[in-house]
């Protein structure tokens, strides 16, 4: 990989560039689908492509292959790309060689050297475990395993090496008897410590929980919200408005909010690149950027946006080491890291004399970035009462602003999950509008 990186590197510089980075991974990955019971179909994938940035007074051209032999061509391109842009004077430069931090639980032997009938066994654990459970039928899922290593070179002398693993498994099922009811459930981890067993028997008791509904009133109660559901709200209502780009080009809330009390005052957040096993742990950001632990909100106080190194030159700040890529195809964009929300926890069911609890929710992604707005449906809800989840409901609406509900958290459960790069626990907010 080094030798490949290099070459593309000079090759950059050769050309014209006066700043250039490269960014190239290898991955292998395996995959096993779930349809109706049955296994449908396992494969294995093995990839590997470069990301080539070419800088000139500013404009920046890009260009990617993943055939290798085309390294110089994709490095020209790259510069003739740049040299027909328009230059950018608020681009200040590609990061400079950095002290990077050891971080730990991002890689296990185990899953790097999982065999597919390893795979294949896992995912019939959530099977079966699921049909153990009468009248249920599994009608989805997934496994997968992943080892990869990136690459990370630019002309300012970082140099960014990194191998990882990641494994896991989703499994959606149905009631086959009676009134017709779903669930699922999932998880992930970049360590061979997943019991898939209980994937598939959790969601076929959800499931099972849910039939027998009853219908609701709207009104405005106190509504415990599982971590599934809660990081589907905090993503697309919340996380938009602290990313830099979004707050430089007015599509944030939170524009000029530093310092202000924007949540309740037991609530923390943290943005943490340098999460022990985290799923979006690293050494460095994805263009070279060491891994940092950023305060976004401290005992309700609204702290930092987060700033990949474009977006921090223009504001003139240090980049939070939030650079993030979807792949080797695409340029680097401000994007969290591992998003941990911090409040006081206790049994929060148990504590509740009257609510709601919703599992899932469905239509996230129609909030509004910029207000925090949304309306979703509620998936797998129940009644709370007298501390106990008591009757399963038919159809439900949850709807409010995800800043409204910030300041009226007054309740976590102990169940922390890691959703994605989400780690959360059951959150309880007061007053909230739910539609029967």
């Amino acid at each position: 990989m080094y030798n490949l990186a290099e070459k593309a590197l000079k090759a950059a510089t050769k050309y014209g560039a006066k700043e250039a980075e490269v960014y190239i991974i290898e991955s292998q990955k395996t995959s096993v689908n779930i349809q109706k019971d049955l296994i449908e179909g396992a494969k294995e994938s093995i990839t590997t492509g470069i990301g080539i940035r070419a800088i000139i007074n500013g404009a920046i051209g890009f260009a990617s292959t993943n055939k290798m032999s085309l390294i110089d061509e994709a490095a020209k391109n790259a510069v003739s790309s740049a040299k027909i842009q328009d230059s950018n004077p608020e681009w200040k430069s590609l990061p400079s060689n950095q002290k990077y931090a050891t971080v730990s639980g991002i890689m296990d032997e185990q899953i790097k050297n999982m065999e597919l009938d390893d795979c294949i066994g896992h995912t019939m654990e959530m099977i079966e475990s699921a049909k153990n459970t009468a009248g249920i039928i599994v009608t989805s899922g997934s496994f997968g395993r992943s080892h990869g290593k990136r690459l990370i070179l630019n002309t300012n002398g970082v140099e960014v090496s990194e191998e990882g693993t990641g494994v896991s498994g989703f499994v959606d099922v149905i009631t086959s008897s009676g009134e017709t009811s779903t669930a699922y459930d999932f998880a992930i981890s970049r360590s061979n410590d997943i019991d898939f067993t209980s994937i598939g028997k959790n969601a076929a008791e959800l499931a099972k929980m849910s039939q027998n509904t009853i219908s609701v009133e709207p009104h405005k109660t106190e509504v415990i919200i599982h971590p599934f559901a809660f990081s589907d709200l905090i993503e697309n209502a919340f996380m938009p408005s602290i990313d830099a780009d979004n707050v430089q080009k007015g599509r944030s809330n939170l524009i000029g909010k530093k310092g202000e009390i924007i949540a309740n005052e037991k609530l923390s957040i943290y943005d943490d690149g340098l999460l022990e096993g985290g799923i979006e742990t690293g050494i460095a950001d994805d263009e070279g950027v060491a891994s940092q632990k950023t305060t976004v909100i401290e005992n309700g106080t609204f702290m930092s946006y987060l700033y990949d190194t474009y977006t921090a030159g223009k504001d003139d700040v240090k980049s939070t080491g939030n650079a993030s890529r979807n792949s080797y195809l695409s340029t680097p964009s401000v994007g969290p890291r591992n998003f941990i929300i911090d409040f006081p926890k206790c049994d929060v069911i148990a504590d509740t004399d009257s609510g709601v609890y919703v599992n899932t929710v469905i239509g996230a992604h129609t909030a509004n970035g910029i207000s925090g707005d949304f309306s979703v449906e509620a998936r797998n809800a129940f009644t709370v009462k007298d501390g106990k989840l008591d009757k399963p409901i038919k159809s439900l609406m949850i709807s409010g602003n995800i800043f409204d509900m910030l300041k009226n958290i007054n309740g976590a459960g102990t169940d922390v999950r890691k959703v994605g790069g989400t780690i959360t626990p059951s959150i309880r907010v007061a007053d909230m509008t739910v539609i029967g």
